[in-house]
């Protein structure tokens, strides 16, 4: 008997995938408020490798406009303000000789706006790969319908598929909703 619950699986991890991917690019965009997360791309030299921020360094927020970091050696300091300042970050760091500190300017109404429209660009992404793991399962299941599984079987199948859809589709718009919120609140 051909097996169309590996086919829902399949889109189903799929599509989990899609809602974690965008988790994580939600979360390097930056809200007005201090996220530590906002520097987990940048990665620095250290001893001729490269390597993530977060590994020579103490990464902290001690209130909600600053991330202090606290690189682990003091000769450290200057490789990562240059880093800070080459990433797409967009704030200058200021050091005291022993802590970096990033301090998070207010935003405008207008970048905002950018940030919400990008936000949505993120959003549509993940739909859109949500979209054809749906796709991907019904042609899978089409196929096997004409490969011998009864039309009953298929037809429920791609419920069941839609049914996916609908469920992940959701939580994408309730991700981007409360990051919409997170961003506009002043």
């Amino acid at each position: 008997m051909l097996d169309t619950q590996a086919q829902l699986q399949d889109a189903e991890e799929f599509m989990k995938a899609a809602i974690e991917y965008l988790d994580e690019s939600l979360a390097h965009i930056r809200a007005g408020k201090a996220n530590t997360r906002i520097l987990d791309g940048i990665r620095v030299d250290y001893y001729g490798s490269t390597v993530p921020l977060s590994n020579v360094a103490n990464i902290t927020t001690p209130d909600a406009k600053t991330i202090a970091i606290q690189p682990w050696e003091k000769a450290m300091i200057p490789v990562l303000e240059k880093a800070i300042l080459s990433s797409d970050v967009g704030i200058t760091p200021a050091n005291n000789g022993e802590v970096i500190r990033l301090a998070i300017p207010p935003l405008t109404e207008e970048r905002r706006k950018q940030l919400v429209k990008q936000t949505r660009s993120e959003g549509e992404e993940a739909k859109i790969s949500i979209r054809n793991a749906r796709r991907d399962a019904i042609e899978a299941v089409k196929k096997m319908t004409k490969e011998g599984l009864p039309e009953d079987a298929g037809k429920d199948a791609e419920n069941e598929a839609q049914k996916l859809h609908d469920k992940y589709v959701k939580k994408v718009e309730e991700l981007l909703a409360e990051k919409e919120i997170e961003i506009m609140t002043v």
